[in-house]
């Protein structure tokens, strides 16, 4: 489906010189001179490899229409994802890279939107927030206040995240997928 390129938005997948293309990020730019462009980052669906394009505003590009379904993760194989459909209980396998920095974060019985392009998979999403456990927190210094200072901490899945001075190993809390950072301590 044709659409103007100022219409383009993250989450999207465009065809392009004859590949298909997962949009991260996009920025309309108005220079002093000269007409309105849109500026995409995106990458290859095949490949991986990123990509920078201009387009002025008025230009069109091909967007392709993705189906969602959500799954549910299972286990790794190698360099596959394992993922059990909810409602036919089929498995499915997927490319571990196509989660990115998001991988650590997958635990077992988690819902794992995919989004397919003609039955293939060209995208995941897994929650934006989860639980996990401290495993290892450096001790409070003296004279820190809670506010301004953070200290390095390491969850239960092996990524380290930067934690307010009162959060202890052995505690649970909430982090943030998309950039390993700290919510709050959990709730339950």
């Amino acid at each position: 489906m044709k659409q103007q390129a100022n219409l383009i938005r993250a989450g999207q997948v465009i065809e392009h010189n004859g590949r298909r293309w997962s949009v991260l990020k996009q920025q309309i730019l108005t220079p002093g001179k000269g007409g309105a462009f849109i500026q995409v980052e995106m990458r290859d669906i095949k490949t991986g490899n990123k990509s920078n394009e201009r387009w002025r505003t008025a230009d069109t590009v091909e967007r392709l229409i993705t189906e969602d379904r959500d799954y549910i993760y299972s286990y790794m194989d190698g360099d596959n994802i394992v993922l059990m459909d909810p409602e036919t209980f089929e498995q499915t396998m997927l490319p571990k890279d196509i989660l990115g920095d998001q991988l650590p974060f997958l635990k077992d019985n988690m819902e794992v939107g995919i989004k397919l392009v003609e039955g293939d998979p060209v995208g995941a999403t897994i929650p934006s927030q989860v639980t996990l456990e401290v495993a290892e927190a450096d001790p409070v210094v003296k004279g820190q206040t809670a506010s301004s200072s953070y200290k390095p901490a390491k969850l239960s899945n092996g990524v380290k995240v930067m934690v307010p001075p009162f959060v202890a190993a052995g505690e649970r809390i909430v982090v943030r997928t998309d950039d390993a950072s700290y919510v709050e301590r959990a709730k339950d």
